[in-house]
C-alpha cells in the first residue's frame, strides 16, 4: 500500500519514560519524531515543532496527559493537530472492552506497535489540501 502522505509525518511524543521515546524514534524511521520527556515543556515544543500528531502518555509527573491534551487543543496554532494517548492504563468501557477513545481522543495501549501508530496516522492525521475536481 502506498503511503498517503506527501511529506514525512511529524510526530511529537510526550512521555516521561525516556526509554519509550528513544525506542519509538528507533522503531519508526518513516516519521520525523521529536520527543519531550518533560510534560511541562510539551506545549512550547509542539508550537515550535509543528507536529501532525501528538502522542501523549497519560500518567506523568507534574502534568498529566489529560490536562496537557486540553492545553494543547486550546493553543490556536495546534487546533488542527491530531492528539492520541499512548498509555499502559487503558480504561475499560461499560461492556468490559478496552476503550478506543478517551475524552474524544484515540487511545493506544502500551506496548504499542508501529502498525497501530501507522493506522492512527492514516485515520487521524490531516492529509493536506484536497485536489479540486476540475
Amino acid at each position: 500500500m502506498r503511503w498517503p502522505f506527501s511529506h514525512k509525518t511529524k510526530i511529537l511524543a510526550v512521555d516521561d519514560e525516556a526509554g519509550f521515546t528513544r525506542l519509538l524514534k528507533l522503531a519508526a524511521p518513516q516519521y520525523e519524531i521529536r520527543t519531550e520527556n518533560d510534560p511541562t515543556r510539551a506545549l512550547a515544543a509542539a508550537v515550535e515543532f509543528g507536529p501532525d500528531l501528538i502522542l501523549l502518555d497519560r500518567h506523568m509527573p507534574r502534568l498529566c496527559g489529560d490536562r496537557l491534551a486540553v492545553s494543547l487543543r486550546a493553543e490556536p496554532a495546534l487546533q488542527h493537530v491530531a492528539i492520541a494517548f499512548v498509555t499502559g492504563t487503558v480504561p475499560m468501557d461499560d461492556e468490559g472492552h478496552f476503550a478506543t477513545e478517551l475524552n474524544g481522543w484515540p487511545v493506544l495501549s502500551k506496548p504499542v506497535s508501529i502498525e497501530s501508530i501507522d493506522q492512527l496516522v492514516r485515520d487521524h492525521v490531516r492529509r493536506g489540501p484536497k485536489k479540486s475536481d476540475g
